[in-house]
């Protein structure tokens, strides 16, 4: 009756929760500011070199560039991370890319063209996006690689980035340091003596 009685432990255990999604504002600069603002500097990389510069001047057309490209990726970026939320869902999900994509897509596409405009920028959206994210997703290890050897480098040799001599910036070393130190109080020490000699006079 004991042993019938009892259950055991393992049974009544129930496995830890998963861990909650990360929320909406975790990470928002990575996730949103930064991308667009590279596409805003793309953008006007794009209106330097476009056809259309020296119809519209020069400055125009890039400015233009690069607020349609900071508009359309702002919204992009939104609509992943509204989705992502939404769907409670890691923040590398490509599915989260092609939904945002298709619907930042119709919205902006709708405002530029119509229903025929909404169909097509929402498929544009929807494959350039994942196509973006899965590339970032890709070379991601990459680049934090690269990132790690410079700062070992940097680590290793701490006078990595060297100023040439005929710079009129130089960084000083203690000893150069003390020197110039010594040399300014006694300039100091000379305009003051002068301006006491003079008002003396």
């Amino acid at each position: 009756m004991g042993s019938s009685g009892m259950k055991p432990l393992e049974e009544n255990a129930k496995p830890p929760p998963p861990p909650p999604p990360s929320s909406f504002s975790e990470n928002w600069k990575e996730r949103m500011l930064i991308p667009t603002l590279l596409a805003g500097i793309t953008g006007g990389g794009v209106g330097l070199v476009s056809k259309h510069r020296k119809v519209h001047g020069l400055a125009n057309i890039s400015t233009t560039y690069a607020t349609n490209f900071s508009i359309v990726t702002g919204c992009y970026c939104g609509a992943r991370e509204f989705v992502r939320v939404v769907r409670k869902s890691e923040p590398d999900d490509l599915v989260n890319s092609a939904v945002a994509g298709f619907g930042s897509g119709a919205l902006l596409g709708r405002l530029q063209g119509g229903q025929f405009g909404a169909f097509r920028y929402s498929v544009i959206f929807a494959v350039v996006g994942t196509t973006v994210d899965f590339a970032t997703i890709k070379l991601r290890p990459a680049l934090s690689n690269f990132k790690e050897s410079i700062f070992k480098e940097k680590e290793k040799k701490p006078g990595w980035l060297k100023l040439p001599e005929w710079s009129p910036i130089q960084v000083l070393d203690e000893e150069a340091l003390a020197a110039k130190e010594a040399r300014e109080k006694e300039l100091y020490a000379r305009s003051a003596l002068g301006k006491l000699s003079k008002e003396e006079s």
